[in-house]
């Protein structure tokens, strides 16, 4: 399971780690280097770790929002979803007025 660091920061407790060869463009290798150069990651790994996790969880949200694409487009989820709306709407107006 990948961690995702919360806040900006890096996970509390690293999960195993295992090692990985992958080739990479001249560019993007130097602007790697340049980057932890400035301090901007404490790592090499780490940079490539945060943005490949920040890629992965990109991925994962737009799966999401097909499936709610889909979702919309079927009459009984949509008939469910206004039913539950009905059946909160009161419980969410009367939380509003407790906390506004």
């Amino acid at each position: 399971m990948i961690q995702e660091a919360q806040n900006g920061k890096e996970p509390a407790m690293p999960a195993k780690t295992r090692k990985a060869t992958f080739n990479l463009h001249e560019d993007v290798l130097t602007a790697i280097d340049e980057a932890v150069r400035r301090g901007e990651a404490p790592s090499k790994n780490a940079l490539v770790e945060r943005a490949l996790a920040r890629e992965l969880a990109e991925l994962r949200r737009r799966e999401r929002a097909g499936r709610w694409r889909e979702a919309a487009q079927d009459p009984l989820f949509m008939k469910d979803l206004e039913e539950t709306e009905e059946a909160f709407r009161s419980a969410d107006a009367e939380t509003a007025r407790r906390i506004g």
